[in-house]
């Protein structure tokens, strides 16, 4: 009877074991997914800083292309209304140049 005793108590902790080891793994299951949602949103996120960074360089090319177009209708423009005199004969329109 005592050695049933013994196999009773020893099965016990057995199963007690059993218990707490499947209590830790289901620990790290949940830590697991949690940790899949954080890296998915980190990804997510880095997508979006990427798309908008494409954007915004599209945007400095289109600036700078608009620049361009806007500074030489500025110097056709000053060709233009350079034959025009104000006053004085020897005096003409013009824009300042930088």
């Amino acid at each position: 009877a005592e050695q049933v005793d013994q196999v009773g108590a020893t099965m016990r902790e057995v199963v007690e074991s059993i218990q707490r080891v499947a209590g830790l793994i289901g620990g790290i299951t949940q830590a697991t997914s949690q940790q899949r949602q954080g890296i998915e949103q980190i990804g997510a996120a880095v997508h979006g800083i990427e798309s908008t960074t494409q954007h915004n360089a599209a945007l400095v090319e289109e600036s700078a292309a608009a620049a361009q177009s806007l500074s030489e209708q500025a110097r056709h423009l000053l060709e233009l209304t350079s034959v025009f005199r104000l006053g004085r004969a020897d005096h003409r329109i013009g824009i300042a140049r930088n």
